[in-house]
């Protein structure tokens, strides 16, 4: 359910006039107050709020009551007076006092960077398995929210005459039916999370390899995988335009059969509850053969973008990215969490939104390093070169190995059945040798699985 939808519905529906102010303090964003504005704007665009005026204020320290200060509290109502605005989005996290305080000052409704985020979610998502997600993230949220504003709203007295204290009141009762939905929405998410694993481990007796599209919102991941794939997939000039991970198959040139993934894009500031619920959808991320991760390379602000995803591909459990989060130009590879190494391919899309001066610029970095490439995805600049350099990466990672297994043991033999092609060389009352493709993560998993036998 929308957090609009909740409180004065009529209000603040699409078309809302809507200040947004974002409070800069010290070291806590890499990225300038132009594109932090920028992007809140487009945010707020996003599910058709009219953002009237953007403003920031540089704050020393914040406030514990209203995270602003009281002048700038002032200043901040009479342009909400003035502009006749019906909405205040502060581009940071509220605490709920501080949102409460806010509200009481100011006279309008007041969300947070969270609050906003998850008010997209809540639009766009359109599976159930993305609508479960967004539910319990925002519930999640909403348990932090209950500010005690209701306690006057006793269900009942409690005991006998003086020595019983109130019965349940309002906002305890709203506690206890979220706990109760959350746990619910937990035990689903978990039932999908299962059916998600079955899938993945279909696909990967196929063996099919897996590629992840990963990025921040609106690098063009979703247009790349529409032209890699031939799919019709929702692009648009739009924040998270896509969120329900969607997977397809590529054709690549020498390989039988690959899949594609696109995940939604990320965000600085990305909500942890938001990390948490979709965390079963971004594991697609951390199982797949190969990364790539796209940058809208023309941002003023990619380089702090980037910074961002790998932040959160860390969080995903891709646990090796320290060697690849360098300065531009100056690739590497992430490593899976169960410590097989996967590439990391960075493609620098919208190249042709650069100024010639800065397109020579940045092609002399990409030249020097293995795993970038510059691509435009609208302009199909560059995709044959990616289409060879996958191709390349997947056939690099498949070895054939010579392996002597005991002749009984089957479960070593018909594993690597399912995961490569393989033939027999060899065989002799007491082992068989067998000549078998297989990428360095299936070598891994065999030398673990049966080292012993």
């Amino acid at each position: 359910m929308s957090a609009f939808a909740r409180d004065d519905a009529d209000d603040f529906a699409r078309g809302a006039r809507a200040l947004i102010i974002y409070p800069e303090m010290p070291g806590k964003s890499a990225i300038s107050v132009e594109s932090r504005l920028e992007e809140a704007s487009g945010l707020a665009l996003a599910i058709g709020l009219d953002v009237v005026r953007c403003k920031h204020y540089r704050l020393r320290s914040p406030r514990a009551a209203t995270l602003l200060g009281g002048g700038q509290v002032d200043e901040i109502s009479d342009m909400v007076r003035d502009l006749e605005i019906n909405l205040l989005i502060i581009d940071s996290n509220l605490t709920a006092i501080q949102q409460r305080n806010l509200e009481e000052k100011i006279g309008v409704k007041t969300i947070d960077r969270t609050g906003l985020i998850l008010e997209i979610f809540g639009e766009r998502a359109a599976t159930a398995e993305g609508r479960l997600q967004v539910e319990l993230a925002h519930l999640d949220y909403q348990a932090g929210r209950l500010v005690r504003s209701w306690t006057h709203l006793e269900r009942q007295r409690g005991g006998f005459g003086f020595l019983g204290g109130p019965g349940e009141t309002q906002i305890e009762a709203d506690r206890r039916m979220i706990r109760n939905r959350m746990a619910k929405l937990r035990r689903d998410l978990e039932e999908v999370k299962r059916t998600r694993s079955l899938h993945r481990a279909r696909r990967q007796r196929a063996p099919w390899p897996t590629i992840a599209l990963v990025g921040y919102t609106n690098a063009g991941k979703s247009t790349l995988f529409n032209i890699l794939t031939q799919s019709d997939v929702m692009a648009e000039d739009l924040l998270f335009a896509t969120l329900d991970p969607t997977m397809r198959q590529i054709s690549l040139p020498g390989i039988d059969k690959a899949i594609l993934s696109d995940t939604v894009g990320f965000v600085s500031d990305l909500p942890t509850q938001l990390v948490a619920a979709f965390r079963a959808t971004l594991e697609e991320v951390t199982s797949a053969d190969i990364i790539i991760h796209v940058r809208d390379i023309a941002h003023p602000a990619s380089d702090a973008q980037r910074g961002d995803v790998l932040a959160i591909l860390a969080a995903l459990g891709i646990s090796d990215v320290a060697s690849y989060r360098r300065d531009v130009g100056d690739g590497s590879s992430g490593e899976q969490a169960d410590g097989s190494h996967v590439p990391i391919i960075e493609l620098w899309n919208k190249m042709d939104l650069l100024d010639p001066e800065r397109l020579e610029q940045l092609r002399h970095l990409a030249d020097r390093d293995k795993n970038v490439m510059m691509i435009s995805a609208t302009q199909n600049i560059g995709l044959n070169e990616l289409r060879l350099v996958l191709s390349t990466h997947i056939a690099r990672d498949h070895e054939a190995r010579n392996i002597s297994v005991p002749i009984a043991n089957g479960a070593a033999i018909a594993w690597l059945h399912d995961k490569g092609e393989m033939k027999i060389t060899a065989q002799d009352d007491q082992q068989i040798t067998l000549m078998a493709s297989l990428s360095s993560q299936n070598w891994g998993q065999f030398q673990k699985l049966f080292e012993q036998s």
